[in-house]
């Protein structure tokens, strides 16, 4: 599902002494299918354009259109639910959007409220709850008891129970341990290969270089770049003025390409990495 940004501005609290500019003069177009990174700062305005893919915010200039259908200033909220049933945003906090009495309920909020049948929407629930690593022992239990992973887990799988056609990510995977945080992706690619869009802000280049395919980078509200992850991870100056790190894996390729290993391309994810040097060191040990 194709998604369209068009000359959008945001204004927190406009007309008072608070006034903000969020976003300013926004334009891009996200294909569908694809996996796209936002990345910049803290303060470059990632949340505040996440929260206009599902008509959180809306655009104070401009619009989003999202399957054919177009969110600016003037859009009511009725016409927003059709929107939100294709589109599943998952908080940087995202045990705050728990609220029922049990895990099982929890999860199953979100396709009752989509449409599902009770039967259907508890056969989703129990099949995401598993899907994210969760045991069926938690699903009668209040997800304020469980363990902080544990909540993100039951609030990730909320929203993944409606199977929304894009899903929205912001830093989903903060907080749990880099066995969980591989799951979790894992989880969120194969979404995506499945025929979804998924959207992450992240301020790990190297979850980005690993599974995104498109990127968008933000500063101070503006977008200073569309562009691949290799493309943008090419430049480690231009990183580096943009205050954004450069992914490990490539950085360790530059410190083997200056003691004189030649890659055919910079390598981005730790597979591609361990091929081209084990492609390398079979030919020359050929050659020898």
């Amino acid at each position: 599902m194709s998604i369209e940004f068009k000359n959008v501005d945001y204004i927190y609290a406009p007309g008072t002494p608070f006034q903000t500019q969020g976003l300013t003069n926004i334009s891009f177009k996200i294909r569908s299918g694809s996996f796209v990174a936002i990345a910049g700062h803290t303060g470059s305005g990632k949340s505040t354009l996440m929260q206009h893919f599902d008509g959180l915010l809306l655009p104070s200039k401009g619009s989003v259109t999202i399957a054919d259908k177009s969110i600016t200033s003037n859009t009511s909220s009725k016409s927003l639910k059709e929107i939100r049933k294709k589109v599943g945003l998952v908080f940087q906090f995202p045990e705050s959007q728990l609220f029922e009495e049990t895990v099982l309920k929890d999860v199953m909020f979100g396709p009752l409220n989509f449409g599902f049948s009770e039967q259907k929407a508890k056969e989703q629930a129990i099949e995401w709850i598993r899907k994210v690593g969760l045991s069926e022992q938690v699903m009668n239990k209040s997800p304020f008891e469980l363990s902080g992973g544990q909540m993100r887990r039951v609030a990730i799988a909320g929203v993944m129970a409606y199977e929304p056609d894009i899903l929205c990510l912001d830093e989903p995977a903060a907080g749990l341990d880099p066995e969980g945080q591989k799951q979790m992706f894992d989880i969120f690619k194969n979404y995506q290969r499945e025929g979804h869009t998924v959207i992450l802000i992240s301020h790990n280049m190297d979850d980005i270089s690993q599974y995104a395919d498109d990127m968008l980078v933000l500063e101070h509200g503006h977008l200073i770049k569309h562009a691949s992850p290799k493309e943008v991870f090419s430049d480690p100056d231009w990183l580096k003025k943009h205050f954004l790190d450069e992914p490990a894996t490539s950085k360790s390729a530059r410190k083997l390409k200056k003691g004189g290993f030649q890659f055919s391309e910079m390598p981005l994810t730790v597979d591609s990495l361990v091929n081209e040097i084990t492609t390398k060191l079979k030919s020359k040990g050929g050659n020898e």
